[in-house]
C-alpha cells in the first residue's frame, strides 16, 4: 500500500471524483454531455467516446488536487491512458490524485428489499490488475430500495466479505450500499444500515482500514461515529440523484463526510463547450462540492 496515499484519502481536504460511469450508466452521462445514441454503432465507439469526456475532466486545469483527493475509474479507464501514460499514473504522478477502481459488475434483480452484486468470479485477475496499475483502493455498489432488515443485512454481510478479498490484495475498499432517495422508508433503512455497518468493522484484522460510500442520511451526522473510528479511512456521499445544489446543501450538514459525486460533479458539461467554458464550469462545480465536503 502506498503511505503517502493513505495518508492523503485519511487526513486530505477535498472529495472524490466518481468518473466510473460503466456500460449500463454510460449512455446516459454521454447524453447528459450532449452527445447523442445515434453517435456510436459498437460498444467500444461507446467508450471510446466516454474516456474522451473523462480525459477532458483529468485534464483540465481545475482538476487539481488542490480540491480532488482521488478519483474511481471503471475498469477499461484503468486500462487506458491519458497524455500516454496509464491513467491512473497519470492521475498520480502528474495531478497527486489518488486512483479507485470501480470492481463491481452490477446488480442483480431487487429481493429483500435490495439489489445485491452480482457474481464477481474474475475478481481476483482484476484486483492483481488494479495492484500493477498502482490502484490504491477499490469501489463496488448495491442498492437498498426499501426498509427491510433481511436484505439489508445481507448486502452489508456481501460488501464485507468482498471487502475481505480487497483487503488482501492489500488495497482498501469503499463499501457503498446505496440507500434510494425515493424510498419512503428512507430514514429507518438507514438506521438499520449504520448499525450493520458499524458491528462488521470488528471483522477486520488489527490495521485493517475500510472507506464507506453512502447516501446523504435523512438524518444529519448519522454516520459521525463511522467517520470517528480509526477503523474507517474516510467516510463519502454519493449525490443519489440530487441536483448538485441540494446534494452539496444536504453534504454540508454532515460534519466529516466529503464528497463522492459523479453526475453531480459534471453537471451541466457539454461537449460543445470551448476549453475555456469546460474548464470554468467545471472549476465551479468543484469549488462548490468541496466548500460542502469542508464542513
Amino acid at each position: 500500500m502506498n503511505t503517502q496515499q493513505q495518508e492523503r484519502m485519511g487526513k486530505g481536504k477535498g472529495f472524490i471524483a466518481a468518473l466510473d460511469q460503466s456500460g449500463g450508466s454510460t449512455p446516459r452521462a454521454l447524453r447528459l454531455y450532449g452527445i447523442d445514441e445515434d453517435a456510436w454503432s459498437t460498444e467500444e465507439e461507446m467508450f471510446d467516446l466516454v474516456h474522451q469526456m473523462r480525459t477532458r475532466i483529468m485534464t483540465s486545469p481545475s482538476f487539481t488536487s488542490e480540491h480532488i483527493l482521488a478519483a474511481i475509474l471503471f475498469e477499461r479507464t484503468m486500462e487506458n491512458s491519458v497524455e500516454s501514460l496509464p491513467t491512473a499514473q497519470y492521475l498520480w504522478e502528474r495531478k497527486g490524485i489518488v486512483p479507485i477502481l470501480k470492481v463491481d459488475k452490477g446488480l442483480l434483480e431487487e429481493a429483500d428489499g435490495v439489489r445485491l452484486m452480482k457474481p464477481m468470479p474474475d475478481l481476483d485477475d482484476l484486483l492483481d490488475r488494479a495492484v500493477a496499475n498502482g490502484i490504491f483502493g477499490t469501489k463496488m455498489r448495491s442498492v437498498i430500495a426499501g426498509c427491510n432488515e433481511a436484505g439489508i443485512k445481507a448486502i452489508v454481510a456481501q460488501q464485507y466479505e468482498i471487502a475481505q478479498q480487497i483487503l488482501a490484495k492489500g488495497l482498501v475498499p469503499i463499501i457503498e450500499p446505496e440507500t434510494d432517495i425515493h424510498a419512503e422508508d428512507r430514514e429507518a433503512a438507514e438506521e438499520i444500515l449504520h448499525a450493520e455497518l458499524k458491528v462488521h468493522l470488528d471483522d477486520l484484522a488489527e490495521g485493517q482500514q475500510v472507506m464507506f460510500k453512502l447516501t446523504i442520511p435523512v438524518k444529519d451526522n448519522l454516520y459521525a461515529d463511522l467517520i470517528a473510528d480509526p477503523r474507517v479511512l474516510r467516510v463519502v456521499a454519493l449525490s443519489g440523484g440530487f441536483t448538485r445544489q441540494e446534494a452539496c446543501e444536504r453534504l454540508a450538514r454532515n460534519t466529516g463526510m466529503s464528497a463522492s459525486f459523479s453526475r453531480a460533479l459534471t453537471e451541466g458539461l457539454s461537449v460543445n463547450d470551448t476549453p475555456e467554458e469546460f474548464d470554468a464550469k467545471l472549476k465551479a462545480s468543484i469549488e462548490e462540492i468541496a466548500a460542502a465536503s469542508a464542513t
